[in-house]
């Protein structure tokens, strides 16, 4: 069995917005604040809470501009926050029932056959079994129902 570590969104991705950055799609990002009802954090894989300040921004979890490099709708605290630590446990932002989960090269292209509807349960055994193949270099959840990127999951050191 491969051992993975879950990956949230890079600091310096979420800097860039702290900072007053523009998102994927050069736009500010959308200031509100938390009903505390599926605004899940993407650095610190946690929900946000009724009351807290967060911002809603376009994400692009790819390094460069290519025809499989997806961007959408992700939510942030909008102060900072500690990026997620426990790498090796599902984060507390995976609650719903099923996810996509869906592995991608090493030129950051889909591995077509790779994607599936997971229950929730088994992300992290399908994540393991795909990342024992040399084609597959990370896996990416996303959400079942509207493709929202959650996180990234790679193999362990």
């Amino acid at each position: 069995m491969t051992k993975i570590r879950f990956t949230a969104m890079p600091t310096a991705d979420a800097m860039h917005i702290w900072n007053g950055g523009a998102d994927a799609y050069d736009l500010a990002p959308e200031r509100f604040v938390s009903d505390g009802d599926g605004n899940p954090c993407r650095h610190c894989l946690e929900d946000i809470a009724q009351g807290e300040p967060a911002m809603l921004l376009a994400y692009r979890a790819f390094p460069t501009l290519q025809a499989y490099a997806e961007s959408g709708p992700i939510f942030l605290h909008a102060a900072p926050c500690a990026r997620y630590a426990a790498e090796e446990t599902l984060p507390p932002i995976l609650s719903s029932r099923d996810y996509i989960v869906r592995g991608y090269d090493e030129n950051d292209r889909i591995v077509y056959g790779s994607g599936a509807v997971t229950l929730t349960e088994a992300i992290a055994a399908r994540a393991s079994d795909m990342l024992a193949r040399p084609d597959i270099s990370y896996v990416h959840v996303r959400s079942s129902r509207n493709n929202c990127y959650h996180c990234r999951i790679d193999r362990a050191p």
